[in-house]
């Protein structure tokens, strides 16, 4: 069953210990937005799936971090969000890895759940049911010709 959260509030992820980002819901129009964002548009055709996703991560945090702790300049004092500073820090490959797993994977889950069979009870084929029939009468009438 599809659980439908009707509260659109800003939710809070930990990327990493004592580091955690303000998130907008992930919603069609964030996804829509940042499909047609500048950024996104400019990544050469010819690029790898690797410089899409990062170039994608970055634009859609962008616009979804509102908030964030845990982070701060060369110094140690904390700064706010700015766009420079969040590519930056998902320029850190444990924090760009997490922030696809937990916020952007989540937008993605609902294509792959379609794809997907339903969880079996018992072992890999306990819920299947025959498909095929045995060719009974076609057997015997091969074997007599």
């Amino acid at each position: 069953m599809l659980t439908l959260d009707l509260s659109n509030e800003p939710r809070w992820l930990e990327l990493a210990p004592g580091v955690r980002v303000q998130l907008r819901p992930l919603t069609t129009a964030l996804m829509v937005a940042t499909r047609s964002d500048p950024a996104v548009e400019a990544v050469p055709e010819e690029a790898s799936d690797e410089e899409r996703a990062l170039a994608f991560a970055k634009a859609l945090a962008r616009k979804a971090v509102l908030a964030w702790e845990g982070v701060g300049d060369a110094d140690g004092n904390a700064i706010n969000p700015s766009p420079e500073a969040i590519d930056a820090l998902l320029d850190i490959w444990p924090i760009f890895e997490a922030f696809q797993l937990a916020y952007v994977s989540r937008g993605l889950l609902l294509e792959q759940e379609k794809n997907a069979s339903a969880p079996l009870p018992n072992g890999p084929s306990a819920g299947a049911s025959d498909t095929a029939k045995p060719a009974r009468g076609r057997a015997r009438t091969a074997r007599r010709g």
